[in-house]
């Protein structure tokens, strides 16, 4: 990856939907030079999507929740399985300490947290935390 490449990947992460034509100009290449480019990023796994990123609360769900996660003795791959399939879940990472898993949900209001966490309570022990404010949000570092 050289200094076009750490450019072009600048400027998609703050405007993913620019166009070829446009980096082209930005970066001083051809529009098939950066095509190329692009399809070589994509190919190396350091573009892994084009996507959107939708705000959760425009979709009706006001409230983001932190959950740690502790599986019971040999209960971790039931626990992983039932993450994935409840569709609150937003992400999940499995992490090393006490805890196996830390769960961001998103929820339309409050009283859905007891159903949602019911599912997992008799195979594992959980702690929850409402987001308040996210300070920092999800990003790429941009020193590349």
């Amino acid at each position: 990856m050289d200094a076009q490449d750490r450019e072009i990947l600048k400027i998609l992460i703050e405007d993913g939907r620019c166009s070829i034509k446009d980096i082209a100009v930005k970066v001083g290449l051809s529009s098939p030079s950066v095509s190329d480019r692009l399809r070589r990023l994509q190919d190396s796994g350091v573009i892994r999507s084009f996507t959107a990123d939708v705000d959760p609360r425009a979709l009706g769900y006001a409230l983001q929740v932190i959950t740690r996660v502790r599986p019971l003795p040999g209960k971790l791959h039931i626990v992983r399985e039932l993450l994935q399939e409840i569709p609150e879940v937003v992400e999940c990472d499995k992490v090393t300490g006490d805890d196996c898993f830390v769960v961001r949900l998103v929820i339309r209001e409050i009283e859905e947290l007891d159903s949602i966490l019911e599912r997992i309570t008799d195979k594992a022990e959980t702690s929850t935390s409402i987001v308040k404010s996210q300070p920092v949000p999800r990003r790429v570092p941009l020193e590349f």
